[in-house]
């Protein structure tokens, strides 16, 4: 009984959780679509009708859906077609794997659910490049009505820009029957940059073959007024190659129409699967490779019989997933952290492409979204090495083991660790040769970034198997760090955005961890005396930090500007890797400090300007020791995300006192956030330890 009593206790508590999120916040902007940097799609508004959902670069990529209810036409989804009324729209919540949103109109309720099964723990399942969008209808004023839905798909999903030409056709293997939009040129791997969509491969879209159900490729006018008029759609597929939307309205679609007879107070559901075959995802060192789900899944037609044959399995698993992580989320950070981090979770891992390499091992290649492009940067990775390292260390090793093997050629003879790889989808390598000042190279942040990261993964994976592979590297660069760390030369770092900066404090204290971390890898080889050597010199360079730090009741900017500071998040890796090389009362004096410097949206990075970094005022706030310092940092976070005026992917880069988001969108850093999780040591096992090592 008591057990009884507990667990009725947990889903009361879980459920006043949801309800809370669901009823009062309100995201920049919802995920509906987050596999990948290419495809991921957004709705950049208060509610789903207000506008067309958008690619993360705000681009159109128009879906949409109308439901008929006794004949009366109302939209669900998007802004066409224009006159028809819009459902109320009465909740949205994000949850880890899932988007849900509830609509309400003519005696019946909606339920409209995104799923993305992104379960980190089970990488053949994580990788596919699935979305299910399914829609539950149920009565609300106990009468029967009868009702239809209809769901289109366009293709500027499959398109850069919307006056590229796109092919579409219809497929038929085994009992499945699919839906294909894609360009006609087919440029496989041929843009990079940033702010570009993809322009090869295919999206597919298809659903469970059933009575009352008709799919159609058309154009957007075509069906949606159809279906809105007459409530059918057209019969005959349209001919392509067409142009994808420059009209906005004469675009091919792939659409859907299900008929639902009379829907009573029993729950009646309909899906369709979105998935998109990019046919190669990256061209790494040269060579071309596939995405990571073709290791298993060989064709397109299997992983969309998979997909539909999983379709109930998975969602118990998303369905569990969410209620787990949502209820350790408010548990270790409170309600506002738990939001925060839903929203931040399908963001950051859409914003990385998984390969596969040629012996089946799995190649992580994070894209720099909204800022320059480029594939594999260090101190990128590095922000998001927190939801890495807390759902599955692959992931992680998957992300360094690109940079780790380019650093191990020829074409990288310095002493310091490489920055990034190219410009996505391009990680040649060579490109980060180019003739640049070392200074720019940010040769310490780079190096201490890698060395903490092995040293995270040791810790989590209770050995250090994997940077003894690389052994020779990670030496070279602890040479480096016991050299140029302790008071860095003018140099750039992951966020001197008012340039380069010498003397940083912040940088050496990321150079001390990293000599430590790099002494805890030495003594896990059981290289006692490197071990006893780098934690002498590490210790010696952390009492000489204090001392040239201090500032009053906190430490500086940089070693030589009194009456300056700076957040100092790279004090975080003392405290989770156990390194004691700082005292207590370093931590506990800053963010007595910073507490007298927020404003409304939170704590800035430094003194020099009211901007900050969402991912490191995360890291700064797991530095405090009680869960009310920790919410008086996250709190004004939350109300950023819930009140910015920019309708943009959560940004980690903005404002403190307007909350207007400065730079960035839709990256992997805001995964960063969860770094609270790795600080409750028992909850960063427990998740760990549910991941799979993928066998080759």
């Amino acid at each position: 009984m008591q057990l009884l009593r507990s667990s009725k206790l947990f889903i009361v508590a879980l459920l006043g959780l949801s309800n809370a999120m669901a009823k009062d916040f309100r995201p920049p902007a919802v995920p509906l679509i987050a596999s990948s940097p290419y495809f991921s799609v957004w709705s950049m508004a208060d509610r789903l009708t207000d506008d067309v959902p958008r690619h993360w670069t705000g681009t159109p990529q128009s879906l949409s859906s109308l439901v008929r209810i006794d004949g009366k036409p109302y939209r669900i989804m998007g802004t066409d077609p224009e006159g028809i009324p819009a459902m109320e729209q009465r909740k949205v919540q994000v949850l880890p794997t899932r988007t849900v949103y509830e609509f309400e109109a003519g005696g019946i309720g909606i339920t409209l659910t995104f799923m993305t099964p992104a379960l980190p723990s089970d990488l053949d399942v994580m990788s596919r490049p699935v979305t299910y969008a399914t829609w539950t209808v149920q009565s609300k004023d106990g009468m029967d009505h009868a009702v239809s839905l209809y769901f289109d798909a366009s293709g500027e999903l499959a398109v850069d820009t919307s006056t590229q030409e796109v092919v579409a056709s219809r497929l038929r293997f085994g009992g499945v029957t699919a839906l294909r939009v894609g360009s006609e040129q087919q440029p496989i791997l041929q843009k990079t940059g940033d702010w570009l969509r993809i322009d090869w491969g295919y999206l597919y879209v298809t659903a469970p073959a059933g009575a009352g159900t008709d799919q159609v490729i058309t154009t957007w006018r075509e069906a949606r007024s159809g279906f809105a008029e007459t409530g059918s759609i057209p019969a005959d597929d349209v001919e392509t190659p067409a142009p994808a939307g420059e009209s906005r309205r004469d675009g091919p679609t792939l659409a859907y129409r299900f008929d639902l007879g009379k829907v009573g107070l029993s729950p009646v559901s309909r899906y369709v699967v979105l998935a998109y075959d990019e046919r190669y995802s990256v061209q790494y060192l040269d060579r071309w490779l596939r995405p990571y789900w073709r290791r298993k899944i060989t064709s397109i037609a299997s992983l969309l019989e998979d997909s539909m044959r999983d379709y109930e399995s998975l969602t118990a698993r998303c369905r569990q997933f969410d209620q787990e992580l949502m209820a350790d989320l408010g548990r270790v950070g409170g309600e506002n952290y738990a939001v925060l981090a839903a929203l931040a979770y399908r963001e950051s891992f859409a914003a990385q492409g998984l390969a596969e390499d040629y012996d089946g091992t799995p190649l992580s290649f994070p894209k720099e979204n909204s800022s320059c492009g480029a594939v594999s940067t260090v101190d990128v990775i590095y922000p998001a090495v927190p939801i890495l390292l807390l759902f599955n260390t692959t992931l992680l090793k998957a992300s360094l083991t690109p940079l780790l093997t380019f650093a191990e050629t020829y074409h990288w003879p310095y002493p310091f660790a490489p920055q990034y790889l190219g410009y996505y989808p391009r990680a040649n390598g060579p490109a980060e040769v180019a003739d640049r000042p070392v200074e720019t190279r940010m040769p310490v942040e780079e190096s201490a970034n890698m060395i903490l990261m092995a040293a995270a993964i040791a810790k989590a994976d209770g050995n250090a198997d994997y940077a003894a592979k690389y052994w020779p590297l990670f030496s070279k660069w602890a040479q480096y760090l016991e050299e140029k760390g302790l008071d860095p030369e003018r140099q750039l770092v992951t966020d001197d955005f008012t340039g380069l900066l010498a003397h940083n404090v912040n940088l050496s204290l990321k150079a001390i961890s990293a000599l430590g971390a790099y002494a805890a890898l030495c003594e896990m080889l059981g290289k006692k005396a490197e071990a006893a050597s780098y934690r002498k010199v590490a210790q010696q360079y952390a009492q000489e930090w204090q001392h040239m730090a201090a500032d009053g009741d906190h430490s500086r900017l940089a070693f030589d500007q009194p009456n300056t500071w700076s957040q100092k998040y790279n004090l975080i890796w003392d405290k989770l890797l156990g390194l004691n090389l700082f005292p207590p009362e370093v931590a506990r004096a800053e963010i007595a400090f910073y507490k007298t410097k927020q404003n409304a949206y939170g704590l800035p990075l430094d003194f020099r300007a009211q901007y900050t970094k969402l991912d490191w005022l995360l890291w700064t706030a797991t530095l405090s020791d009680n869960p009310a310092d920790f919410e008086a940092f996250v709190s004004p976070a939350y109300k950023f995300a819930n009140e910015t005026p920019d309708r943009v992917p959560l940004t980690d880069f903005y404002e403190t006192d307007t909350g207007k988001h400065r730079e960035f969108q839709a990256r992997s850093v805001v995964g960063g956030i969860f770094i609270k999780m790795l600080a409750d040591q028992a909850t960063w096992k427990k998740w760990a330890g549910r991941a799979v090592t993928p066998e080759n």
